[in-house]
């Protein structure tokens, strides 16, 4: 089997997985704010409805909408492997986010790129250098420093925190498979194809289960932070899904590894300006020597020269 080259292009490769990071980043705040009035299952649907719908118009705008003749059996069972799993994903973070918290969330989904990463160099052939595994034992370090407290208080947690932490594993896992099949199915379709497939296969799964009716009651505050969910989902999965088409995918996941940062930051900022909304997290000296490995290992992975430049695809 064939498998999927990126172009080269690390730059925008590196772009696009900053812009991916940062809206990850975010996500977990809207997301907590949003579940304050919608269930999980409604919250889903909607995010992943209304990224359908919006691809489809500037799919159709663009005269690119793809051909479902297209598909052929091995590209169908790829797809179909990345909605089921991207669906699991989805469905299990929201339901861990919900019964524990936005920090410990980030902290656990990082399963994910790590799995990824390490997937890439065992199913595309993708080599770290020595100073690229040098800098993901930084990384992996930092993490370890970065999160020590909430580690802790993850093991002395109640059993519901704990069911919830159990779902995020299990939710990193899901993702991290999705994105592995994602990768090859960049060998057939383009990314906004594979993404608007994806979109209305999940869309579909989750209908039954969704309530609309919750939506038309919903103050103007809850409503904005789910429609900020589902246009999140449009451009940050859009935009990992091109980052995949420019660059090696173990380096794009090592700069996912980011995202944690991202949210203690803005959940530092959200509780400082509107503490009834979200409760403030406090950062030791050790999250922070922790943040700054964790940058510096992420960097020396993304960064570092590749032992064999990929070919043009």
């Amino acid at each position: 089997m064939q498998l999927h080259q990126n172009s080269g292009n690390w730059r925008l490769g590196l772009a696009l997985s900053l812009l991916t990071v940062l809206l990850w980043g975010i996500l977990p705040i809207a997301l907590s704010i949003a579940l304050q009035a919608v269930d999980v299952y409604t919250l889903t649907w909607f995010r992943f409805l209304l990224s359908f719908a919006l691809l489809v118009i500037y799919l159709g705008v663009r005269n690119q909408l793809p051909k479902i003749s297209t598909l052929r059996s091995p590209t169908f069972k790829l797809l179909a492997t990345s909605t089921i799993f991207l669906a699991i994903n989805y469905l299990l973070f929201v339901q861990g986010l919900a019964q524990t918290s936005a920090n410990n969330a980030e902290v656990l989904i990082q399963i994910a790129p790590v799995i990824f990463g390490l997937g890439a160099i065992a199913f595309f052939k993708e080599k770290y250098t020595v100073q690229q595994w040098i800098g993901f034992a930084v990384l992996t370090l930092g993490f370890s420093v970065f999160f020590h407290e909430q580690l802790n208080n993850l093991l002395t947690a109640p059993r519901k925190y704990l069911v919830g932490s159990g779902l995020l594993v299990i939710a990193a896992v899901a993702w991290a498979i999705y994105a592995l099949a994602q990768k090859q199915l960049l060998q057939k379709l383009s990314s906004f194809s594979i993404m608007l497939f994806i979109y209305g296969g999940c869309s579909v799964l989750f209908a039954p289960f969704a309530k609309p009716q919750l939506i038309f009651s919903l103050s103007l505050f809850h409503l904005a932070a789910l429609v900020f969910c589902g246009l999140n989902t449009l451009i940050a999965y859009g935009a990992f899904a091109e980052a995949l088409e420019h660059w090696q995918a173990s380096k794009v996941s090592a700069v996912l590894a980011l995202a944690p940062i991202v949210t203690l930051i803005s959940v530092d900022f959200v509780s400082a300006i509107a503490p009834q909304v979200i409760k403030p997290e406090n950062l030791t000296f050790l999250g922070i020597i922790g943040a700054i490995m964790v940058v510096s290992g992420s960097m020396a992975i993304a960064l570092g020269k590749s032992p064999h430049p990929p070919r043009s695809s």
